[in-house]
């Protein structure tokens, strides 16, 4: 029953996902098939995707083919306790791949070209011309400086040439090799930003595998983290949790004879542990996670940061107001945020998400105009941060909220972004 449970939950958050990519309301997509909204409601909370006939004819105004959701192309006549099991069964398999094919195709080449970089086969050819390592370096590095400007787009173009290079690369050098590490790493945070989790997992399973045949175990604890992101976002959260805590003990020994590097890595996979424990409702590990992030930023005050991570003191504070929106204690959250609100934080897409979070926690009690203007501000930030399907959805369900429309600006923002009516 627990197994038949999870499946529903991933398979409404798989039509969630799809329709919020489809720039489409529960009202818009019921009222096309003739049913309430509450009938929409009900499948993406993960509650009646047992009524297969139903299920079919949301995945088909989505536009999402059937095989792809386990179902049968056409309903079995006179097997329909068999087709149930056998459907219920076989989305299990393919429910991890079908958030990509719920997408609506992409229409730039740069995004079908990242897909295209991530397939396994033989190494293509560099792209340019065979570059020496501390060249590579300085790409990894502008490529990483992308990402953390919310700058998506121009990451989405640099990022296949960068990894066919390093492909090519890393066939002779163990450092080329990390290096491709870290730029499927990158590739996981792009997609995992983009809602796209079928082709993210595709991305860790590379990261993984060039990680390991590095060496190096702190890129392989960076592969580990984003491992964990990916299964706490697909709610497997108990499993990232463990995760997390097995490569921790792995990591967490004489803390003061650490380099700068290992320490940020290892921090930053505490705060990835935050994330997942606060994603299901773990109070107790999110505390004692954060507790452990404090000790090491502590210790690398003054020291030299890793050149790909942005672990700090304010990076920990500012999970700490993620993980209490989480968990639904706004007013937790809000208190924590109001301090960092007047600090420095020089990482665009760490102060976007400090206003983002900020937001959530205004919405969650009920000050639609707060939030608002911390979504404003979150704009100013990062423009394309706020772009996310997920920071879509808040906005859809602020402007739902906000039913006699007294804030004409909140719904000319939704419009702005596309969100619908």
């Amino acid at each position: 029953m627990a197994a038949e449970q999870d499946e529903a939950r991933r398979i409404g958050e798989l039509l969630r996902h799809a329709r919020t990519l489809a720039r489409r309301s529960q009202n818009d997509v019921a009222a096309a098939l003739g049913y309430h909204q509450s009938k929409i409601s009900r499948l993406e909370q993960g509650r009646g995707t047992e009524d297969l006939r139903v299920l079919r004819a949301v995945a088909a105004e989505l536009r999402i083919p059937a095989e792809m959701l386990g179902l049968a192309t056409a309903p079995l006549v006179g097997n329909a306790g068999r087709g149930n099991m056998e459907d219920m069964h076989r989305r299990a398999f393919l429910a991890a791949g079908v958030a990509t094919l719920a997408a609506p195709a992409p229409a730039a080449v740069p995004y079908g070209e990242l897909v295209q970089s991530l397939l396994p086969g033989v190494a293509p050819p560099p792209r340019s011309r065979e570059e020496s390592l501390p060249e590579l370096a300085g790409r990894m590095t502008r490529v990483r400086a992308l990402f953390s400007a919310c700058d998506y787009a121009q990451l989405e173009l640099q990022l296949p040439g960068l990894i066919a290079d390093l492909r090519s690369a890393a066939v002779h050098s163990s450092e080329a090799t990390g290096m491709l590490a870290a730029a499927y790493q990158t590739s996981v945070s792009l997609l995992l930003k983009r809602g796209d989790h079928g082709h993210a997992w595709l991305a860790v399973g590379r990261a993984m595998a060039e990680a390991e045949r590095s060496g190096d175990p702190v890129v392989l604890a960076s592969s580990v983290r984003l491992h964990a992101h990916l299964l706490a976002r697909e709610r497997h959260t108990a499993q990232a949790v463990t995760l997390v805590r097995h490569t921790v003990d792995q990591m967490a020994s004489s803390y003061d004879r650490r380099s700068p590097r290992h320490l940020a890595v290892l921090g930053m996979l505490l705060l990835r542990g935050v994330t997942a424990a606060g994603l299901g409702g773990d109070r107790s590990s999110v505390k004692d996670f954060l507790a452990e992030a404090r000790e090491i930023a502590g210790l690398m005050r003054g020291g030299e940061p890793d050149r790909w991570s942005n672990f700090g003191s304010t990076n920990v504070e500012l999970h700490a107001v993620n993980a209490s929106v989480v968990l639904g204690d706004a007013g937790l959250a809000l208190q924590a945020a109001r301090p960092l609100m007047r600090r420095h934080i020089p990482v665009p897409e760490r102060r976007a998400a400090l206003w983002t979070d900020a937001a959530r926690a205004y919405s969650q009690q009920g000050r639609l105009a707060d939030g608002y203007q911390a979504l404003r501000i979150a704009e100013s930030c990062a423009a394309q941060d706020v772009r996310r399907p997920a920071v879509l959805e808040l906005v859809a369900d602020m402007a739902a909220r906000d039913r006699r429309r007294t804030l004409p600006e909140l719904h000319h923002f939704a419009r702005r972004l596309g969100v619908p009516a």
